[in-house]
């Protein structure tokens, strides 16, 4: 019998309405498992040059995503654990922590951006299916029209 990819997996969330969206979507696939899910949430360090907003306003933002997480799983048959994980390249610091917590997987809900903003930002969906060293799910969203706005 093989092992379930959703044995313990790395969830990347990366705003308050990511946090809702991908919890319900793992719930869909999770059916009748109960995982292990380590929800992450990275802030991005400029590398040198000045940073967006503060570190503690970031972390600030951070807790909130967390509590709508908790939230949003409390009463379903899954094992959370949430962490801020800090680095300049989004996917690379997700990559990392999956290999840290030893996932079977990482899982996420494609974010919408325009294209251009995908060119000049990176693709860090992208970054991660091409890059991960490990299965990584493309968790379909639950119909929000501003989920998937891929214009």
């Amino acid at each position: 019998m093989t092992e379930s990819l959703l044995r313990t997996v790395l969830v990347p969330i990366a705003s308050e309405d990511d946090a809702a969206a991908t919890c319900r979507a793992l719930l869909r696939e999770v059916g009748d498992e109960r995982p292990a899910v380590h929800v992450v949430h990275v802030i991005e360090k400029a590398g040198g040059a000045p940073d967006k907003a503060g570190v503690e306003q970031r972390e600030e933002r951070a807790e909130r995503i967390f509590g709508i997480v908790e939230a949003t799983l409390a009463d379903e048959p899954v094992t959370v654990e949430t962490d801020v994980v800090y680095g300049t390249d989004v996917a690379d610091a997700i990559i990392e922590r999956a290999r840290e917590v030893d996932a079977t997987a990482i899982a996420f809900t494609p974010r919408g951006a325009s294209r251009w903003t995908k060119l000049l930002t990176g693709d860090v969906a992208l970054n991660l299916v091409t890059r991960a060293d490990r299965p990584v799910i493309v968790l379909p969203a639950d119909g929000d029209a501003d989920a998937n706005d891929d214009t």
